[in-house]
């Protein structure tokens, strides 16, 4: 039970400074602040430690870097081995399990146990595991390390325990698969080939054995050597040298000939009659040229030749194209008699095996599919139809179709809008599919009784969007929205086109949806943001267009103390930035001098379009260049469906637009957002001639890399270079008042004169810094004056040469948003002209990296420091204006009900503020409630209300009613607007508010506010604004992403660190009830898109391809089991074909055949000790990966240790009713015997 104070309004006479200023910290739990009333309130916070448990559940997605391919032909699963050690195992929809070898080695090779439920994966690191799949949750159970020789090649026959393993050094040792133990028998290299033989024969690229003899080992060298071993009188049948180089081998199923490809393009047939030479010798795709000789070709890297009783052989190979033909994709050839058919891949061919109908090798095959792997996808070909259709892909494999930019996750959504999206989405799907089943059918799946509707929305380079059905742990498109088709397409040679070279300029940024209202917002890298209704009708739509002019026209400095004041600082100037309403000048419209101004970044389709079913386009807002400077991106954005407003922010201020009645009601700068209220001292700044770009955002939360890659800036070479001692100049750029540069306008712009670099201009030289006289130098003068000594050198880090040469303020990437400074004048001559530090060909944008590989610069001085993880950045306490020196961008917004003012005894409709100096800004507005008045009369908006201070960047907001409750935003009830309409009902808006005061009768008006920044987080008292409960989340590290979350019937704060700590805390006392070390190396692409949602679930990108589902929650870790498939399900292995009398004893296979005898250690003795190492493995469940700390760590670690014991112990329960079976029917037969036999006589017998 915690209980906490409310401040009644009127009596607190603590100022906002009071309440802002430094709670206690590090404690172990939310520091309570005084709070001077007898009242008090008891909230029942139910969440503790044992609440929670950090879990992987789900992969989902195309494996990344895939290396090796293998199918169970019984059990009909298919495993994928990867670069960087992941083995993805996958059966029927809703089967998929994802494993992870520990050391991180690139799988190999993967070689099933057929139908025993087991899989042998050998790795670059010259490691064979021997996994148990008959669990959920795979394990190791034998590891087996070599230690003088590189694996090459395995092969496992078929119901055989021993796994033959071919090695760099051209020798074939054999394992015993139920030991993992290296047996004595080894197949020397110098013994393999004739004595004769002057060059070794290079490492094993082929092993099996013969389908005519299970005595006989077929052993494929690089070289092109191939050699027979007999395995009992141990030395070659008989030994084949070919020209070419070898790269694969392939038995006709009778065991009579087999096929080999080569490095030159060429298939070979080799009869074992005569093995002299190939009795057939075939360049699928070399032609004979003019003069007689074959085209040269490419290798042939894998042939498969398999028989079928009613038609011809197929022999299907990859890769063998002549070299001639340059720009041709990756194909894979089927020749079915005499019909050659040629598949073009979209990506390079990884690995490819056919699927046949039985497991044995000596019988006819009958394929009927080949898998291909691919770098980038997996295809299915049908082979029983002659135009070999591909089978329609069940699983996600197409998330990265185009690289993933931004995720969005919502648990517990209306159950209604799953079937909706599904049947819009279906009706956009491809044909020409196979009409058969998908053949990879292994594992049993149910729906578990834990599922509610989930989706996942992925934003891409390309602009589209992708809904996700994520119910039940699977994931399923529903449907594709494209951004794109709301603009017009830039043609070749127009001069926008010249201007605009981005190769991605659609692509998204970040996502805003209301499940319930259906509305959908998208904000892309081109500073544009497009409204989206949904509808099940399609409509002929005139897109609405609305232009910004959100462009800071001076900078807002932070003064860190009154003695640091100027008097050349002190001009007042104007912050606001300017807005531009619907049609504005031409899209043409450019200075004299060629830059642009008030020009998108794109241009919208101006005429009706015919818009189908499904989110249609109804709003596109646009921010505007701004004399030769390209738009800001967009950090912030909310919208909600009550209010009918949509607000968003980049780092030079903020803008409110009114969607319903299509109007801009708030366009101005963070500064003036304060009025009087404004925490900082701000002073502006003298102007420089070459100004860098002030800011870099880089994403929401990474505040304190404004500083860094200002004080780089600052501190470099250049810098210094641009300054000059001509004293007429600086007083001139001193005199001038930046109170012109920037005016709040509706309409045309001000035209405004910018500098450039000195190094532009053949006529300025630059002068020593050191001339400079300190009485004309600003404090950030002064700083790189005192570092200056003999022998330093102000050294310019590598990655920012290119900032400082395109100091333009580019949109980088979906991760970079960098922030232009302001832009004072610079004085003229008559005879200078202005100078532009674009021209008009250099493009505003490079190109929009996926969120799977951004990279981000960083913070490096000119004095020794270690370049540590992406995220090591400086945490210096100094407050020096250097640091302090940046624009504040808007890094959070939220509609919500709540109280403006102190004063306020109702909740009214607000918008709260967050920047990235830690401020917390609540602006109330006035909507009017009649839903006529609503689309006539003005909203009106008073940026007046209260503020707040936190440490880092602000965030995330929630709100919390006094009972603990969370308080959900207002929405507007879907309605279709393209439905027909009822002459009889007229539409009416049908709103769903949340009020705070609606629940909480008996404890009177007020709410709770949840601030989150990334140092600390914060409990306010509404309307009182009293600081409750405060908590620092961090010292060492800051926080990338946090929310607000039901979990288990109450509400958390979560949140994920840079350092890859996910942490809980509880509300409203903050109080910390779950700290892991999940991710110890974090990149980029992981904090781009991890995201929390509602049940105790989260999700990021763990590769450019993959989508990594994981839980928080111990409910959920309890249910996961329930949750996944079953990969193994019992299955009677096919019995042979019987052979016949006639077959068999001609045919002479040898039945008699025991590698036990030959293998065992009787015969074969030990291996050396010093060969290979033997690892046991976990044997049981594959338990947490992460580091808990506390309780909830042991409790984990003690309910694995019992899962574990409970597993091994009902394996040996099933193992003892086979053994008590197996006796009773043994004693059923003797005794049956027994009877049979008694009466009688001996001569009888």
């Amino acid at each position: 039970m915690k209980k906490f104070r409310k401040v009644l309004d009127g009596l607190t006479t603590s100022s906002p400074g009071v309440t802002i200023g430094s709670p206690s910290c590090g404690s172990a739990a939310g520091t309570p602040t005084a709070a001077p009333t007898p009242r008090e309130i008891d909230v029942q916070e139910t969440l503790v430690s044992e609440n929670f448990q950090l879990c992987k559940t789900v992969r989902h997605g195309f494996p990344y870097q895939p290396t090796a391919l293998a199918f169970d032909p019984v059990q009909k699963i298919l495993a994928i081995g990867s670069r960087t050690g992941g083995v993805r195992i996958l059966g029927r929809p809703g089967v998929d399990c994802y494993c992870q070898h520990e050391s991180g080695a690139a799988v190999l090779q993967l070689q099933f146990l057929i139908n025993e439920g087991a899989l042998v994966t050998a790795c670059a690191d010259d490691t064979l595991h021997l996994w148990n799949l008959r669990q959920r949750r795979p394990a190791i159970l034998h590891s087996l390390k070599f230690n003088r020789e590189r694996i090459t090649f395995c092969h496992l026959p078929f119901q055989s325990k021993w796994l033959y393993v071919g090695t760099e050094r051209g020798n074939t040792h054999i394992v015993n698969i139920e030991s993992f133990i290296l047996s004595g028998y080894v197949i020397m290299w110098n013994k393999a080939i004739e004595l004769s033989t002057k060059t070794h024969p290079g490492p094993v690229v082929h092993l099996s054995d013969s389908p005519k003899d299970e005595g006989k080992l077929l052993i494929g060298f690089e070289s092109g050597t191939v050699v027979q071993w007999d395995l009992r009188v141990k030395k070659a049948d008989f030994r084949i040298y070919y020209d070419e180089a070898i790269h694969s081998v392939s038995w006709h199923h009778e065991g009579k000939q087999f096929m080999c490809s080569h490095s030159d393009g060429s298939l070979t047939m080799w009869n074992l009659r005569n093995t002299t030479k190939p009795f057939q010798v075939t360049f699928p795709h070399g032609k004979i040229q003019k003069d007689g000789r074959k085209e040269s070709c490419k290798p042939i890297l894998k042939v498969e030749y398999k028989t079928s009783r009613n038609s011809e052989p197929f022999v299907i190979f990859s890769g063998g194209l002549s070299y001639d033909k340059a720009g041709r994709r990756p194909t894979l050839t089927i020749m079915h008699g005499k019909a050659i058919t040629v598949l073009e891949m979209d990506y390079p061919i990884v690995e490819f095996m056919v699927l046949c109908e039985t497991p044995y090798n000596n019988e006819v095959q009958e394929p009927y599919a080949v898998v291909v792997l691919l770098e980038k996808d997996l295809i299915v070909v049908d082979l029983t139809q002659s135009n070999f259709p591909v089978f329609e892909n069940p699983y996600p494999m197409d998330v990265h179709e185009s690289p993933v930019t931004c995720t969005a996750y919502f648990a517990d959504c209306p159950p209604d809008i799953i079937p909706i999206l599904y049947s819009i989405g279906a009706k956009h799907k491809k044909t020409g599919y196979s009409q058969k089943e998908w053949p990879i059918t292994g594992g049993t799946w149910t729906l578990g009784s834990h599922t509610y509707p989930e989706i996942i929305i992925t934003g891409h380079a390309d602009g589209s969007i992708k809904f996700w059905d994520a119910s039940a742990i699977t994931l399923q498109m529903l449907y594709k929205l494209k951004t794109s088709k709301v603009f017009e397409k830039p043609k070749p040679g127009e001069g926008r086109a010249a201007d605009l070279v981005e190769e991605d300029p659609f692509a998204v940024q970040m996502v805003s949806w209301c499940p319930q209202s259906r509305i959908f917002c998208v904000v892309g890298i081109s500073a544009h943001i497009i409204l989206y209704r949904f509808s099940k009708y399609d409509a002929n739509t005139q897109i609405v267009s609305l232009e910004v002019r959100l462009q800071c026209e001076a900078e807002d400095v932070i003064s860190p103390s009154e003695n640091e004041n100027n008097p050349c600082f002190s001009e007042p100037s104007s912050h606001s930035p300017q807005l531009h309403h619907q049609h504005p000048v031409s899209p043409g419209n450019r200075t004299p001098e060629g830059s642009k101004d008030s020009v998108p970044c794109l241009k919208v389709k101006d005429r009706v379009v015919r818009v189908p079913p499904g989110y249609q386009s109804e709003l596109v807002i646009q921010l505007l260049w701004v004399d030769g400077e390209p738009p800001q991106q967009i950090t912030s954005l909310d919208i909600n469906s009550a209010y009918g407003l949509l607000a968003f922010g980049n780092c030079n201020g903020l803008a409110v637009v009114d969607y319903l009645q299509k109007t801009i009601l708030l366009c101005m700068s963070t500064l003036d957002l304060y009025g009087a209220s404004d925490p900082y001292q701000r002073l502006t700044r003298s102007p420089r001639r070459n100004r860098q770009s002030t800011s870099e955002f880089c994403m929401r939360g990474l505040s304190n890399f404004y500083s860094d890659s200002k004080k780089r800036i600052r501190t470099s070479y250049q810098s210094l270079t641009e300054l000059t001692d001509n004293q007429q100049s600086i007083d001139m750029e001193r005199s001038k008042s930046p109170t012109s540069v920037c005016v709040c306008s509706v309409g045309s712009p001000v035209p405004v004169h910018y500098p450039t670099s000195l190094h532009n201009d053949p006529r300025v030289l630059p002068e020593p810094v050191a001339s400079l006289r300190a009485s004309h130098c600003s404090p950030v003068f002064y700083l790189l004056d005192n570092v200056k000594g003999p022998g330093r050198k102000l050294s310019l880090p590598t990655d920012l040469k290119t900032d400082l040469d395109h100091v333009n303020g580019h949109c980088t990437s979906p991760t970079s948003q960098p922030c232009s400074a302001g832009k004072p004048r610079i004085p003229m001559g008559p005879e200078g002209p202005r100078l532009t530090r674009r021209g008009p060909g250099r493009p505003p944008f490079r190109k929009a990296q996926s969120a799977a590989c951004m990279e981000i610069s960083l913070p490096v001085s000119h004095t020794e420091e270690s370049r540590e993880n992406s995220f090591s950045r400086s945490r210096s306490s100094s407050v020096s204006s250097i640091d302090r020196d940046t624009k504040e961008a808007i890094t959070t917004l939220q509609f919500g009900e709540s109280y403006g003012r102190k004063s306020d005894a109702l909740p009214t409709p607000c918008l709260w503020v967050g920047t990235s100096l830690g401020v917390a800004l609540l602006i109330p507005m006035s909507i009017p409630t009649d839903q006529e008045e609503r689309m006539e009369e003005p909203v009106t908006i008073g940026p007046s209300g209260a503020v707040q201070m936190l440490k880092g960047s602000v965030l995330r907001f929630g709100f919390l009613d006094c009972m603990g409750g969370i308080i959900q935003s207002p929405y507007e009830v879907w309605k279709d607007p393209n439905a027909p309409e009822d002459p009889d009902r007229p539409r009416r808006r049908k709103l769903v508010h949340f009020s705070p005061s609606s629940s909480q009768d008996a404890y009177g008006e007020g709410h709770l506010a949840v601030v989150c920044s990334e140092r600390q987080a914060k409990i306010f008292l509404m309307p009182s604004q009293s600081c409750l409960y405060v908590h620092n989340i961090t010292e060492s590290s800051f926080v990338l992403r946090a929310d607000v979350v039901s979990v288990s019937n109450s509400v958390c704060l979560a949140c994920f660190c840079a350092n890859g700590h996910v942490m809980t805390l509880s509300l409203p006392s903050l109080r910390p009830l779950m700290d892991v070390n999940y991710l110890p190396l974090t990149d980029m692409r992981i904090a781009r898109t991890f995201c929390f949602t509602n049940g105790g679930q989260a999700l990021y990108l763990s590769s450019p391809t993959e989508i990594q589902r994981i839980t928080y929650s111990q409910e959920m870790c309890d249910n996961l089991q329930e949750m996944l498939g079953e990969l193994f399900t019992p299955i009677e292995t096919p019995e042979a074909q019987n052979r016949g009398f006639l077959k068999g004893f001609f045919g002479g296979n040898a039945q008699t055949f025991d590698r036990e005898e030959l293998f065992g250690e009787a015969a074969a003795g030990k291996a050396s000790r010093s060969l290979a190492q033997h690892i046991p493995g976990q044997g049981g469940m594959e338990g947490m990966k992460v580091a808990a700390s506390g309780v909830v760590g042991d409790l984990a670690r003690a309910r694995i240790a019992l899962d574990e014991r409970g597993q091994r112990l009902g394996e040996l329960e099933e193992r003892t009713a086979l053994m008590m079976t197996s006796a009773e029917t043994f004693s059923k037969h003797a005794h049956e015997l027994m009877l049979k036999c008694k009466d009688k006589k001996w001569y009888q017998f």
